[in-house]
């Protein structure tokens, strides 16, 4: 398993080892003694899956409070995404600042997102399935997010006119949202 660092601390880019022969391939897209051995201690406890049929639906930028932040570690069963974490940590030296990621099918990379990052995702191709663990239970009360769009943050989307839920259409800025 190949682990890179991201310029922002403890977000990762995975790539899992891939063993290919004429039928097709086989990873471990999770071990947790693997993972402990990288040194990424986590209780993975839920898991989610999406499915976005259009290209150019977006969804983000999530994240719960403290105590019930999340660790994501996002991978793609069909098609591709545009994947973005963005540093929330109020007294981080790279608050605001931001990391994306092309997962697909056919790349296997996964991106870990820790405690304390808004993520968001951009499907660029259609029937995009995405799959994700996290180490803390889904919280209504918990659960927030920030403007996919906020120009403080800058993020160069790979549309200009995304498909929404409601409720991403409406989230604040950066600068107005409450974080933990």
């Amino acid at each position: 398993m190949k682990i890179t660092e991201t310029k922002l601390s403890g977000v990762f880019i995975i790539e899992p080892d891939v063993f290919e022969d004429h039928r097709g391939f086989f990873m471990e897209s999770y071990n947790q003694e693997k993972f402990r051995g990288l040194g990424l201690d986590f209780n993975f406890v839920q898991d989610n899956q999406s499915l976005s049929v259009e290209v150019g639906t977006l969804r983000g930028l999530h994240y719960q409070l403290e105590p019930k932040a999340q660790t994501k570690l996002v991978r793609v069963l069909s098609g591709a995404i545009y994947d973005v974490a963005v540093d929330i940590r109020k007294n981080s030296p790279t608050f605001g600042q931001w990391v994306a990621v092309e997962l697909s099918v056919a790349n296997k990379k996964q991106l870990l997102i820790p405690k304390g990052f808004a993520h968001g995702f951009c499907t660029i191709e259609p029937n995009t399935m995405v799959f994700y663990k996290v180490d803390e239970f889904y919280s209504p009360e918990h659960d927030r997010g920030i403007l996919w769009n906020d120009p403080e943050i800058g993020i160069p989307w790979p549309t200009d006119n995304p498909v929404l839920s409601q409720k991403d259409q409406i989230h604040p800025s950066l600068k107005n949202a409450e974080i933990s």
